[in-house]
């Protein structure tokens, strides 16, 4: 290698350059962004419109579709569904990966604004939002008056007026939602019996309220020497003076009728329309969500240098506290993996302390691991990664990776030393004889790596940064084993590694005798070392020996029964394959960092306060757990909206704390509230990790809302039977009571009165309209709204005396007609909630997964699917995780295809020969029969983070058959030197006696010596590189810090693929490589008779 001659003649040079790749990393490290994941979220848009009063049918009608069709002819839309609720109607556009948000969010506004004039004037303007308002709030904030002093309008008013408007303007926040908020408002209560008995109509009073509430220009006055403007200022001082304003005049005389005489004007607390619960009492909650893109950590770090400065000025009788906050599990993940791999990187150097038995060896070898760790920094910041689980798992798995070329590259070195070479002579031919068999096996590794860094779908997103990550750790790590490693050997000289045992250690021979140094002298006498680590280091030596003398034969052994070791192998492949059916899949594990959610709903119309009084008595028992820290509950926000709807933020004690996870401790809970009366469970224990959902989502598709509930009722009876199946919950709740207004047209019409008038009125009377606002004398406006009383718009029958105004009466007030006289009062269902998915109406159903894995459940759900029969036009379909991990397995299975067809281009190139690969390829299938048996023991599934440990081992396994065969191509073409004769490594025919006295310089080998030989030299270095590799993931694997779950199944793959990997591959690669060796030769036999 040129760059090794070039760093072995500068020294300086060479250390200059590995200086400069340690300060550019940290540097780079210093920038780098923190997050718990890469940031694979799909750029969502969602349209947000309110509609009020109108049904769920209606917003579909008139909002929801219209804005679906508007929207749909946007380029690079990935998914478009939508939710129609009372007087709401949300459609969320999900984009393709590669689109950008913000481009995707001006084209869904431009939409919009072309659409606006075709929507009814009661609609609301269309809200475009680059987050969802149902995602999980990222931090969580709770206002409370410990002393009581503060009332519920206080701590609402001073919430939205300051610490609402302080958060909003942190950097990265989207929205900052007051849940629980109690706003003060001035309500004009209306009399229906004094409309009517004064003939006055509702629009008679709502415009003379909007009309007298009001500032208005009137010019200016312009003098030779002043401009002063006129203005009419008609604003209200008091909420008591808005019942002195003049609504109608009666009879001929006009008599003026004021607001006070049809009405009663209330300055109060604006009706509830959500609620926060802290530990079962009213509080006021703000809920933060961040903007599309942006970076949790550095979100919530603005948010709690906020909130510091606002706690030094809140009010006295306020506290503000943080319930919820979503950087937390990041935090600790993070802090979790970085620890995990600081202790994979001490004890990978500790293995190769105990082979090696030189400290110096140790500091030369070892010296890769940070500089290629630090130096990848660089490479990550170039590229615009961030330090997130991902790129930190992907490090840790390097550990035992980066440190595998040193070692290779330094054992060699220390051989040729022994050989009687000096160290400049020993770096460069030491360097140069392994340096091709080392490209090869890096090269594997990139192979593998290259192909995971850009498979499609979520898992490339997900894993690109992994990919890139270790193939940049690994080509820096063999820049630095062909530069750093040969220079370091060449000028710092370790006399230790004169004699196979430690400095000042009596060396051992394999047969135990000390061994004697170079010029014939004993080892001079034992040290303090030498007594106490050196012990251990010895006992090391021996034990390698005892190991390359068990191997020798058991190889020979194998040459001799190629058949049967053949026939070993593949059954035990197969009964790898019969035992994969027991491991289970799933998409990503759930982590336990602490935190638990529990979701459930109350009867359908049920009322805020009959919500409230449930999820009190859930709060009471989950506090009565002992791991539960605290509870917050949240009724009509976010993702559970809807006044029956309630969602509970569950704070555990530390994992450290408790002796049950969050699945173990999610089985009690379930258990006890499924004992409350009136409630439904939908949601216990964690959600997803990635995307924040359940892991079990069907979809049935079509247009009759009738039939869809059909199908649905049969199948939840099903659904339910299938074990494993739990929180089942479906969109298609039961229709709710409503109240259809049936008009008598001709009657109507005959009195001047059609659908728009009444319903203007009605409206107007039940869900109020606001008709301005009114400044108080805080200088705060507060909404001025017109409706009936609360206890006059609560039954059927109020609606009957309701007063129309049709015309006029002869003195020319309003003529006065009952609702009752010109419509029927008909009490009626519909629904709840009307979902879309791709412009067809949906049924969402929904569930978890307890005792079972996800991919058991998910074959159960299929088969029942298979087996049920859908009307024409009507169709099911698996979404969320199920769906995720089927495209996730394709694209690793694409991945590890690529990869084998790589790996063996490279081997082929590198081997010039199209059968060698095929030998060394051998040990990949062999690589299953340990990740399965370690899954198993450890009780792990396959999931996405052990697959890609399976892709992994596809280039780690390849690099021990690389060096085995290497050698023995070697030692056939006459290439190993003096080696047998100085070392006495095999005897005649592979005997294993040490051959004598003849000269062995140049000789060319037979295959079975020549394997055997390479067994004894090869095999030092694939043990320390496997046990360097084995021990780098073991606190990966064994992990049980918070969130371990998730990342130990991929070390768990690794250990146990390479464990048996590494023993298989030591006999059967040689025994494949005979038989294609044999191929070779008949093929060319036939080649050259031809």
């Amino acid at each position: 290698m040129w760059f090794t001659r070039v760093s072995i003649a500068n020294p300086v040079l060479a250390t200059m350059v590995m200086l400069a790749f340690v300060v550019l990393g940290l540097f780079s490290y210093q920038r780098l962004k923190v997050d718990q994941f890469p940031d694979v979220e799909f750029p969502v848009v969602v349209v947000q419109v309110d509609y009020p009063g109108a049904s769920p049918e209606i917003v579909e009608n008139e909002v929801t579709r219209k804005v679906e069709e508007a929207v749909n002819a946007i380029a690079g839309i990935n998914k478009l569904y939508s939710r129609s609720f009372d007087g709401s109607s949300l459609v969320i556009i999900e984009f393709d990966l590669d689109v950008d948000d913000r481009r995707a969010a001006e084209d869904v506004r431009e939409k919009m604004s072309a659409l606006r004039p075709t929507l009814r004037d009661e609609v609301e303007e269309p809200r475009v939002l680059r987050f969802d308002p149902a995602s999980r709030p990222v931090y969580i904030l709770a206002l409370t008056s410990p002393d009581g002093s503060r009332s519920a309008i206080e701590l609402s008013t001073y919430a939205d007026q300051v610490l609402k408007k302080r958060l909003e303007n942190v950097r990265g926040v989207g929205s900052v939602s007051l849940v629980g908020q109690v706003k003060r408002e001035v309500n004009v209560y209306l009399r229906p019996e004094a409309l009517e008995a004064m003939g006055v109509g509702v629009e008679q009073v709502v415009s003379a309220v909007r009309t007298e509430n009001r500032e208005l220009p009137a010019g200016a006055l312009r003098s030779r020497d002043a401009e002063r403007v006129v203005q009419v200022a008609g604003r209200i001082a008091q909420p008591a003076d808005f019942e002195k304003i003049v609504v109608a005049r009666r009879g001929v005389a006009g008599v003026p009728v004021r607001l006070g005489e049809v009405g009663e004007v209330v300055d109060g607390p604006q009706e509830l329309e959500s609620l926060a619960l802290y530990n079962g009492r009213r509080t006021l909650a703000l809920t933060v969500l961040k903007a599309q893109g942006e970076n949790t950590i550095e979100v919530v770090d603005g948010l709690n240098e906020v909130v510091a400065g606002l706690r030094a000025d809140l009010p006295a009788g306020v506290a503000l506290e943080v319930v919820n906050d979503n950087s937390r599990p990041i935090r600790v993940a993070v802090t979790n993996v970085r620890q995990t791999l600081l202790e994979g990187a001490v004890l990978t150097i500790a293995i190769v302390f105990l082979f090696l038995n030189s400290w110096r060896s140790t500091v030369i070898t070892g010296l890769t691991l940070p500089i290629a760790l630090i130096g990848t920094f660089l490479f990550m910041y170039a590229f615009g990664f961030s330090i997130n689980m991902i790129t930190l798992m992907a490090l840790s798995l390097c550990v035992g990776l980066l440190i595998d070329d040193a070692i290779v590259v330094r054992e060699n070195i220390v051989r040729h030393v022994q050989m009687g070479k000096n160290a400049h002579q020993a770096a460069l031919d030491g360097t140069n004889e392994i340096g091709l068999a080392v490209l090869a096996t890096t090269l594997s590794i990139v192979a593998v790596f290259l192909p995971i860094g850009f498979m499609g779908g979520i898992i490339g997103k997900f894993f690109h940064e992994f990919g890139i990550t270790i193939v940049a750790a690994v080509l820096i790590s063999m820049f630095v084993s062909f530069t750093l490693d040969p220079m370091l050997s060449s000028i710092w000289h370790d006399p230790a590694i004169h004699a196979e045992g430690a400095p000042g250690t009596p060396a051992l021979q394999p047969d135990g005798a000390p061994a004697l140094q170079p010029n014939g002298a004993p080892a001079r006498r034992a040290s303090l070392y030498d007594r106490t680590l050196g012990r251990l280091t010895g006992a090391v030596e021996r034990f390698s020996h005892r190991l390359g003398e068990g191997y020798q034969g058991i190889l020979a052994w194998s040459l001799r029964h190629r058949l049967a070791t053949l026939a070993i192998a593949a059954a035990s492949l197969f009964a790898a394959f019969g035992i994969v059916p027991l491991l289970g899949t799933e998409f990503v594990p759930k982590a336990d960092f602490g935190e638990t959610n529990v979701s459930f709903h109350t009867p359908t119309g049920a009322s805020l306060e009959f919500t409230e009084a449930k999820a009190k008595q859930v709060d009471a028992i989950l506090r009565e757990f002992p791991e539960v820290r605290y509870t917050v509950t949240t009724i009509n926000t976010g993702a559970a909206l809807g006044r029956n709807y309630a969602s509970v933020y569950v704070r555990l004690a530390d994992r450290k704390d408790r002796k049950l996870s969050v699945d173990q401790l999610s089985v009690p809970i379930r258990e006890r509230l499924s004992r409350v009366p009136g409630i439904t469970v939908t949601q216990v224990g964690v959600l997803e990790a990635v995307g924040g959902q359940k892991p079990i989502s069907l979809s049935i598709q079509g247009d009759d809302l009738n039939t869809l509930q059909r199908l649905t009722d049969g199948l939840m009876p099903k659904l339910k039977a299938i074990p494993g199946l739990v929180d089942l919950d479906t969109s298609m709740k039961p229709n709710k009571p409503t109240v259809d207004v049936v008009l008598r047209r001709d009657l109507a019409a005959d009195l001047g009165l059609g659908v728009g008038s009444v319903t203007s009125a009605l409206r107007a009377l039940i869900a109020g309209d606001t008709i301005g606002n009114w400044r108080a004398d805080d200088d705060e406006s507060y909404d001025v709204k017109v409706r009936l009383a609360p206890d006059r718009r609560s039954e059927a029958a109020d609606l009957e005396r309701l007063g129309l105004a049709a015309g006029q009466n002869p003195d020319g007030s309003a003529r006065i007609v009952r609702l009752s006289q010109v419509a029927d009062i008909v009490p009626s269902f519909g629904p709840n909630q009307i979902n879309r998915r791709d412009l067809n109406r949906e049924v969402e159903i929904t569930a978890n997964v307890s005792g079972r894995s996800l991919g058991e459940v998910s074959a159960d759900i299929q088969k029942l699917l298979d087996a049920s029969a859908f009307p024409s036009g009507y169709r099911a379909r698996f979404g969320g995780s199920t769906k995720d991990m089927q495209e996730s397995f394709g694209y690793a299975v694409s991945a590890l295809a690529l990869a084998v067809i790589f790996i063996y281009m490279i081997l082929a190139s590198q081997f010039k020969s199209f059968l060698q690969p095929i030998a060394l390829m051998s040990s990949l299938p062999l690589t299953l029969i340990g990740v399965v048996l370690i899954l198993l023991v450890f009780g792990s599934t396959l999931n996405l983070f052990s697959i890609i440990g399976v892709v992994m081992l596809m280039g780690l396994v390849t690099k021990n058959a690389i060096l085995l065969v290497d050698f023995a191509n070697r030692a056939r073409e006459g290439h190993v030197g003096e080696e047998l004769r100085d070392q006495g490594l095999v005897g005649e025919g592979g005997s294993g006696a040490p051959l004598t006295g003849e000269p062995l310089a140049g000789r060319k080998l037979e295959r079975t010596e020549a394997l055997l030989m390479a067994a004894r030299v090869r095999l030092r270095p694939i043990l320390m590189t496997t046990l360097a590799m084995i021990f780098g993931m073991v606190p990966l694997a064994f992990a049980i810090s918070e969130g371990s779950e998730q990342r130990a199944p991929m070390g768990q793959a690794v250990i146990g693929g390479v464990i048996t990997s590494s023993l298989l591959t030591l006999v059967v690669v040689p025994v494949v490589y005979c038989y294609l060796d044999d191929l070779s030769n008949w093929l060319r036999r036939k080649w050259r008779g031809m």
